[in-house]
């Protein structure tokens, strides 16, 4: 059943648009309520579920709050790297030396910290005598 409202439209003025929208009969609200308030319904349970402190919620925030602070814990030395090349000035044989001796003891101490947390680097670097070779 299609329902006309061509004669409201032609004589509408400003708003007459929403109330046209509002009218029930051939409305859109009409054809749609029910899955708006399924959706509504089905949105809100999982903003609840998402907000409030459960258990679970917990648990994940706190294996992610743990893993993010191992992940920040691990030294990365490229910014370590980055600072000494561009704070130790020099083209001679002197600022070669200093640049890659401060970068082999940054890459020194990551080595040690990833020896302490990896199995595999632990394998390929067993004692003290395997991080000079």
């Amino acid at each position: 059943m299609t329902v006309t409202y061509t004669s409201r439209v032609a004589t509408a003025r400003f708003g007459g648009f929403s109330q046209l929208l509002l009218l029930w009969r051939g409305s859109i609200y009409k054809l749609l309520y029910r899955e708006l308030l399924l959706f509504l319904a089905a949105y809100l349970g999982l903003s609840l579920a998402y907000r409030t402190p459960d258990p679970a919620g917990f648990y994940v925030a706190l294996v992610l709050e743990r893993w993010w602070g191992q992940f920040r814990s691990v030294p990365a030395p490229d910014g370590l790297m980055l600072a000494v090349a561009g704070n130790v000035h020099g083209g001679d044989a002197r600022g070669r030396i200093l640049r890659r001796t401060l970068m082999r003891y940054g890459s020194l101490a990551a080595l040690l910290v990833l020896r302490a947390v990896s199995t595999a680097v632990l394998k390929r670097f067993p004692t003290t005598d395997h991080l000079v070779e």
